[in-house]
């Protein structure tokens, strides 16, 4: 049996008559060509938005518009990918009307209109909205580590450059005595070792300045640290395989799974950011009230709190802290509070009095404890360490 055979490269074929015929009517190139074209790139704060009357043409920052959107829906983000779409992908092809802009240009484009895409982000979420494809009732709220170019060697922070800056001294302490020992030396070869050692201490001492320089800088600013390839990255200290990078919050509503909210932060944790995210969601979905999910990083009493006055009910899972649960004992939330008779109730039931209390800040500190309940009880290995297990409450002080 044969193979399925192509073509000969040489023979005449009947193509259809135009691009247009490679383009299905419900291809998703079709949108973006209709989305950008509704666009007000001036008012979005796109460059050359507006021709000049002389000078030689540029690009229409409309058809690099499109093409980046197309990446982003692709996947394709390299300019020089996008360069080689443009001259190979028919989709492309039809999208820019058979246009090549140079890697340069595209990255160039991407550069200088950095702060114009989050108006385009905005203009796609209310097209969104007024098609509907919003649910409006339940968003879900996270947040996503992003690489950055700055690597770990060229991140620093205080303590590591006063490292640095410690382990400098050392050497030159020693390169000077080396130094010295040499320059008191009257055999061969001691000529060659201390010129050696001179440009060693030479060396040592530019890093030194360098490194102080970088630390004196870092003070002035009041940052945590300074990177100097991508100065607005940040060492992400919980995420090792990021590295230093920065932290997109993402607030997705449920229906569709259409974010409705972004924006990118150099923060090193989710926390604080809810209020912020899911505020920000609502004000552009148009509603009153919204519920929001969100995983226990951004458990935060300030940060619930905010929802609840902004017309938003957080749902949000409480971490288990404290050294109890890392000895694998039982937690606090296990522990039953009674307002009425100021006492907590225990797993097994037992009631926990006041044993002692103290001020601290501006509050009040309380200790329950039941000492002689603990003595005899089952559930002691999972839950007191010691004798007997004591927790500790926290009142402002006038509101116990």
């Amino acid at each position: 049996m044969a193979y399925i055979e192509g073509h000969a490269r040489h023979q005449a074929l009947l193509l259809p008559a135009s691009v247009e015929d490679y383009v299905s009517a419900d291809n998703p190139v079709r949108f973006i060509n209709a989305f950008v074209d509704d666009l007000d790139l001036g008012d979005a704060g796109f460059l050359r938005s507006r021709p000049k009357a002389t000078g030689r043409p540029g690009f229409d920052p409309g058809d690099m518009l499109k093409l980046y959107l197309y990446g982003y829906l692709n996947r394709v983000r390299s300019s020089r990918r996008l360069e080689a779409e443009a001259v190979r992908n028919l989709e492309v092809i039809w999208l820019l009307r058979g246009l090549r802009p140079d890697f340069k240009t595209i990255a160039d484009f991407r550069r200088d209109n950095r702060f114009a895409f989050k108006a385009v982000f905005r203009a796609f979420v209310l097209l969104c909205r007024k098609l509907d494809l919003f649910g409006r009732e339940l968003l879900a709220v996270d947040g996503t580590r992003l690489k950055a170019v700055n690597s770990r060697t060229r991140n620093f922070t205080k303590a590591k450059l006063d490292k640095y800056i410690k382990s400098a001294d050392e050497r030159l302490e020693t390169y000077l005595g080396q130094l010295d020992n040499a320059d008191r030396g009257e055999e061969a070869g001691t000529t060659r070792r201390s010129e050696a050692l001179a440009a060693k201490i030479a060396k040592v001492r530019e890093q030194r300045q360098v490194n102080q320089a970088m630390l004196e800088q870092l003070k002035a600013s009041g940052e945590s640290q300074i990177s100097l390839t991508d100065p607005d990255a940040r060492a992400m200290a919980a995420h090792p395989k990021v590295g230093v990078g920065y932290n997109a919050q993402v607030a997705v509503d449920a229906r569709h799974k259409l974010i409705a909210e972004q924006h990118v932060t150099n923060a090193g944790s989710d926390l604080g950011f809810l209020a912020e995210t899911a505020g920000a969601a609502k004000d552009i979905l148009g509603v009153e009230r919204i519920d929001v999910v969100a995983d226990m990083g951004y458990y935060m009493g300030e940060d619930i709190a905010a929802c609840e006055r902004a017309g938003i009910t957080p749902y949000v899972a409480r971490p288990q802290r404290g050294t109890a649960v890392g000895d694998g004992r039982f937690p606090k939330e296990r522990f039953r509070y009674d307002e009425a008779a100021d006492c907590y109730h225990c797993p097994a039931d037992q009631r926990l009095d006041t044993r002692y209390r103290w001020l601290q800040g501006g509050h009040i500190i309380v200790q329950y404890s039941n000492p002689r309940a603990c003595g005899g009880c089952g559930l002691k290995p999972q839950c007191a360490r010691g004798n007997f297990r004591s927790i500790r409450g926290r009142f402002r002080l006038g509101a116990e």
